[in-house]
């Protein structure tokens, strides 16, 4: 970043420089005071959501601007080391389909991070919640909303430096402005990856039901992870159906699960959102199933990069590269993982509370890896 934190109390304005040498569009560091006029003294009017790390706040500043105002609970060594994260991988990134950063507030037991308004909330509050039932979101958007959250990713992997690995890809964590157009968001979770460092094993962090199996399961850690987690959110955007869903009896079951007989059958139709009401584009419904389906197959080595997803959505690649009909080789998460599942309610989504991407997510047990694979790289 361009400097070290300062007190809230600065007004310094800040610029960024990108790992390409250009300098990005100025952030500044704003006083407390600012922020509590523009959020009305965070106000529970203006709150927009509520996660385990605190809450956000929607804000207008005295010239006008529109701004949601991310404020942390209180500060203990983890928060402040994913506050740390969250400004670092902002303050480097710069991209149309990232949400950036605006500005942030440090003091003494205050953190709080700046970002642009987004009026139409998140892919979650469309999806799930209190938008749902006006489908706002038609065939196209929807189609425009997954190429532009795979372009999103394929910066964060391969366009700046170090690579980044977002690690909680989902539907609430990609927001769209005004035009419906998505930006990636929340990087509190993310991680930075090493030069000439493929694999990493980590505390797992995310939200299960987005969780590669072997992150899920063994804290290996790899953009693959990321390419996984977006597979879901497409099969999600595609169908409307929830990754995991609670079934009769207390039973649950993962939208891969789900998907996997009507895809191995060919019954791509019966796999489009009924809130469509058929109107969809059948050739793009299949070449979507089938690259979420690339996406999420178990072994990291068969899944595509973020590259290859871009230009398979946009139907860049060449006749004989494309995907035909393909099966999900997909393992279900344990018993013991599916325990941990914290997804909202519906009554949660319907709140409007519950609207800007700010669920908390889980923090999953790590379990033995039968296979320890030696080519993951431990990292203390």
């Amino acid at each position: 970043m361009g400097s070290s934190f300062s007190c809230c109390g600065s007004e310094k304005v800040e610029e960024v420089p990108t790992s390409f040498g250009v300098v990005n569009n100025s952030w500044r560091i704003f006083t407390y005071k600012e922020l509590h006029a523009a959020t009305n003294g965070f106000s529970d009017d203006n709150k927009l959501g509520e996660g385990g790390f605190g809450s956000v706040y929607w804000g207008r500043t005295s010239d006008g601007l529109q701004i949601a105002v991310k404020k942390l609970k209180a500060m203990n060594s983890k928060a402040e080391m994913e506050f740390a994260v969250e400004v670092e991988v902002l303050g480097r990134v710069r991209h149309k389909n990232l949400l950036g950063l605006r500005g942030y507030c440090v003091g003494d037991d205050q953190r709080l991070i700046v970002y642009d308004y987004m009026p139409n909330l998140s892919l979650l509050s469309h999806l799930h919640g209190q938008f749902a039932v006006e489908v706002q979101l038609n065939w196209q958007r929807r189609m425009n909303i997954a190429i532009g959250s795979a372009e999103g990713l394929l910066y964060l992997h391969s366009e700046v430096t170090p690579h980044i690995i977002h690690r909680d890809v989902k539907a609430s964590n990609v927001l769209l402005n005004s035009e419906f157009e998505p930006l990636v968001a929340d990087f509190g979770f993310a991680k930075l990856i090493p030069e000439g460092v493929s694999h990493m094993t980590t505390r797992v962090k995310g939200t299960l039901g987005y969780l590669a199996p072997e992150y899920a399961m063994w804290g290996k850690v790899s953009e693959s992870c990321d390419v996984y987690s977006f597979g879901i959110l497409l099969l999600e955007l595609v169908s409307g159906r929830k990754p995991i869903e609670k079934l009769p009896g207390g039973l649950k079951r993962t939208i891969t699960e789900w998907a996997e007989p009507l895809i191995s059958k060919g019954k791509y139709r019966e796999l489009v959102d009924p809130k469509l009401r058929g109107n969809f584009d059948e050739n793009e419904v299949k070449q979507a199933i089938n690259v979420a389906a690339l996406c999420v197959q178990n072994e990291p080595e068969k899944r595509p990069n973020m590259k290859r997803v871009v230009n398979l959505l946009k139907g860049q690649e060449s006749e004989e590269k494309k995907v035909s009909v393909t099966r999900i080789d997909s393992i279900k998460y344990t018993e013991e993982l599916l325990a941990l599942d914290d997804e909202p309610s519906d009554e949660e989504l319907d709140d409007a509370t519950a609207s800007y991407g700010v669920f908390s997510a889980i923090e999953v047990q790590n379990m033995k890896d039968p296979y320890n694979r030696p080519q993951f790289k431990k990292i203390g």
